[in-house]
């Protein structure tokens, strides 16, 4: 049998959550709830009171209470659901975590759920799903949610649907859920899709031809978050990060990125990264939005109805070249910066719409003045999507490999 915690105010959303456990417990499954509410008593016995995740926060519930201020109190018991979240996964007592809220909840939950590993069903039902509230940065990679429609006071039927429907959902998720498994070493990939950045097409055979699992990443605004947070979890023995699309949006404001600390996980945890400027040169922007006006006039490229993306000038491309080379400066594992002279993606090349062979210079320029060692710096007279710059990232990752920075592969044994 499966057990599911769900966790949530029990002062204010007693009958949401009681409604969640029945559901759950009539699928087959065993709930667990977990009380956070400051604002009053449950009425009802939890599994976990809200004087125990105060407790495993360190502190009293009568001492959160006493902070006066309910963002406080919450944030502290916060720190207390995911210690006792983390301690009952730990345990194996529970299979999947199930959180509720408004923004309250929510911010909470976001909190238990990024504490939690890859591969351990995590749902949120939000009154605020999907919201530009979120910052990228504590969406745990494989996190699911659900729009809570008509939860904002009581049970009625619209509420019922989608609570049902979530309570089936994590509880489907743990009994289906497969564990990571491979006995060959794993490497990261970022990338965009085929038709702007295409060395992953040769790059992944290569890498799986000398042993290695390999996981591509979309970095078009939250796959590159998923990739650090794997990074952060040791999953990977080497990072090949050459799609900077995230790092350029950040820089330049764009709310397509994937949060501030893009480009640090491997260097923090020492992991080998082979790094390249790839597709720096674009500004993503929602392609059903108006065009910003300091953007009107600047070559566009409309992908689909979801993104579109303009050319950065020569002084933005420097301040990215800058952020990036400052990332790499931190790095305390082999890092290798490859900058390709002809372009760095597929519509920059000669009679494409974002081609800006000046700009372009500058990004190049910036980066060479830029980098620092022991960061290696490797300037290739070459376009990103031409053969040769698989080989020369291969040539640094193979050397790493002789060298014993990187662990030898283990073809066949996937």
């Amino acid at each position: 049998m499966k057990r599911i915690l769900i966790i949530g105010t029990a002062d204010t959303k007693a009958a949401e959550l009681q409604f969640l456990a029945q559901c759950i417990a009539q699928q087959g499954g065993s709930a667990q709830i977990m009380d956070v509410g400051v604002l009053g008593t449950a009425p009802f016995a939890p599994t976990y009171s809200n004087r125990e995740v105060a407790a495993a926060a360190g502190t009293t519930l009568e001492a959160v209470i006493a902070l006066g201020d309910e963002n406080a109190a919450m944030t502290r018991m916060a720190a207390g659901a995911v210690a006792l979240t983390l301690k009952q996964y730990r345990s194996g007592t529970v299979h999947g975590v199930l959180a509720l809220g408004g923004t309250m909840g929510t911010d909470l939950a976001l909190d238990v759920t990024a504490a939690l590993p890859l591969g351990m069903p995590k749902l949120i039902v939000s009154t605020v799903a999907y919201s530009q509230l979120f910052p990228p940065d504590r969406t745990a990679p494989d996190l699911m949610m659900v729009l809570w429609a008509g939860g904002l006071f009581g049970l009625n039927s619209v509420c019922r649907t989608i609570l049902s429907q979530a309570a089936g959902a994590v509880l489907g998720a743990a009994r289906a859920a497969q564990p990571i498994s491979s006995r060959q070493p794993a490497v990261a990939i970022g990338s965009l899709g085929l038709s702007c950045l295409k060395y992953m097409a040769t790059l992944k055979p290569e890498l799986e031809r000398r042993g290695y699992e390999v996981v591509v990443f979309h970095c078009s605004g939250m796959g590159g978050r998923a990739m650090e947070a794997l990074i952060e979890q040791d999953r990977f023995v080497a990072v090949f990060d050459f799609a900077m699309q995230e790092v350029a949006n950040q820089v330049s404001g764009s709310v397509v990125n994937a949060g501030n600390s893009r480009l640090t996980a491997a260097g923090r945890r020492a992991v080998p990264q082979l790094v390249a400027p790839g597709a720096s040169d674009m500004i993503d922007l929602q392609a059903w939005a108006p065009l910003p006006a300091a953007y009107v006039g600047r070559p566009y490229h409309a992908h689909n109805r979801l993104i579109a993306s303009v050319t950065s000038t020569p002084e933005e491309r420097r301040a990215i070249a800058r952020h990036m080379c400052a990332c790499l400066a931190q790095a305390r594992g082999p890092t290798a910066l490859l900058v390709p002279t002809q372009g760095i993606e597929a519509w920059d090349r000669p009679g494409e719409p974002l081609h800006a062979p000046l700009a372009h210079g500058a990004l190049v320029e910036e980066l060479r003045r830029s980098v620092r060692p022991p960061v290696e710096f490797h300037e290739l007279d070459l376009h990103i999507n031409d053969a040769g710059f698989v080989t020369a990232a291969l040539a640094v990752f193979d050397r790493w490999v002789a060298e014993g920075k990187v662990p030898v592969g283990r073809p066949g044994s996937a």
